[in-house]
């Protein structure tokens, strides 16, 4: 009996899934004028026509891949309305060995219109390498660097199309193309360098309504490059996207007692009660309960506001038929810094809360999070795996109530004992 396991993820936000159908073009970075450093840039790509596309891989009982299946093995249904295959696309070892193209429009009488060429198929995998070294700490730069050498060595091969990109001082900028030889991640890996901050240079930074001064700009700087990356990996389509994320995560609020103490000490000031509004007399002041004023203010809902940020990437993300794979290169939590202060019961709220948001922008794509482990390799095998062999299936929606803005996709295979993953809606947009 078949057996069909299917992706699902839900946001407060929501999350859409739309695939169009493009073809790639490198991007010709202009020469330089200046000798300021570069701003990175992210690639271009050229757009063509729109269908609903998403990738599926079929495993057998023992889980690995079936590769021998066509066109007529698969039955797709929207909402439960059968559709019509227009794109299928069936990868092995990350080639495409067989490819169905949507037919062309008819002519209509009284055109001339040119004759209309096939366009290339791309080949190779693509992979989107992301290092927000702003949230990197400068001594965290090493493992990086050996991280990148993994990915290197273990998941890219050599007709891959890979892209590297960071989020500031490192400055690393190459556009999608094949890196046989590894010339360019080689030159990424010496460039990288860690700039984020420190525990210590948050707690003593100058604290404002939004948190630590610089914290959430940097999140933002690197939030907003990535967004711009993946808004150009939706013009490419019949092809899975892996963007590999290699950073420490965010918290808006973190070392709140730490911080809230620091202020204190600078200040010589004890606590003040929480009413301040009448006196409070020594019997009262000595069983007062004190609020950290950096739960308060509005801080409170910083947990929610990264949230909303990771929504609308994860958002991006879903629409370009994009998998994030988050990876943290401190591997297994090493503890807190002894020179920052921060108490253990803080260091490890803080790196729940920043792995916890590198969980959702993997888990609500499809991804994995490469995260408090010290084996690497492993888990790159398993992305290798994953971006290596599966089937793309694309179809024009013949659902016939276009009202209907949320759309489920039901797979179903003609082979027992098949297992199907796949993502099993989307989201038409306006």
């Amino acid at each position: 009996m078949q057996r069909i396991k299917t992706r699902r993820w839900t946001l407060p936000l929501g999350v859409a899934l739309a695939a169009t159908t493009v073809m790639l073009s490198a991007q010709q970075r202009p020469p330089a004028t200046t000798t300021k450093p570069q701003t990175p840039q992210t690639p271009k790509f050229r757009s063509a026509t729109d269908v609903v596309s998403t990738d599926v891989h079929v495993n057998d009982a023992t889980g690995r891949f079936i590769p021998d299946l066509t066109i007529k093995d698969f039955e797709v249904r929207e909402d439960g309305v059968l559709q019509t295959i227009s794109n299928f696309v069936r990868m092995v070892g990350g080639r495409a060995m067989t490819e169905i193209v949507r037919a062309e429009e008819p002519v209509r009488e009284g055109l001339v219109l040119p004759r209309v060429s096939k366009a290339p198929v791309t080949t190779g995998r693509i992979f989107i390498i992301f290092i927000d070294d702003l949230h990197l700490q400068p001594l965290d730069s090493s493992k990086a660097k050996q991280v990148l050498k993994q990915i290197r060595d273990n998941l890219l091969h050599e007709d891959d199309l890979v892209g590297i990109v960071s989020s500031g001082y490192s400055s690393i900028s190459f556009d999608l193309n094949p890196d046989a030889h590894h010339l360019r991640m080689n030159a990424a890996i010496d460039k990288l360098m860690g700039a984020g901050m420190t525990p210590l240079e948050i707690i003593q930074t100058t604290q404002t309504a939004e948190g630590p001064a610089g914290l959430r700009a940097n999140a933002y700087t690197a939030f907003k490059l990535a967004y711009e990356i993946l808004e150009q990996a939706e013009k490419v389509a019949d092809r899975r996207k892996a963007f590999i994320y290699i950073s420490s995560g965010y918290d808006f609020n973190p070392f709140t007692d730490s911080r809230y103490q620091a202020l204190q000490d600078l200040y010589s000031q004890p606590p003040p009660p929480v009413d301040q509004g009448r006196p409070v007399n020594q019997s009262e002041q000595a069983s007062t309960v004190y609020r950290n004023p950096f739960e308060m203010n509005g801080m409170q809902f910083s947990d929610a506001i990264l949230a909303a940020s990771l929504s609308e990437l994860v958002n991006r993300a879903r629409r370009a038929n994009v998998v994030f794979y988050p990876i943290d290169p401190r591997g297994l939590d090493p503890g807190g810094d002894a020179g920052s202060k921060v108490s253990a019961e803080e260091w490890h709220r803080f790196m729940n809360n920043s792995l916890s948001s590198l969980d959702v922008i993997a888990n609500e794509t499809g991804g994995e999070c490469v995260c408090r482990t010290n084996d690497f390799k492993k888990p790159l095998q398993a992305i290798d795996n994953e971006m290596s062999d599966y089937y793309i299936i694309g179809y024009e929606s013949n659902n016939p109530d276009p009202f209907k803005i949320n759309r489920k996709i039901q797979i179903k295979v003609n082979r027992p004992g098949a297992q199907l993953i796949y993502k099993d809606w989307y989201r038409i947009t306006r």
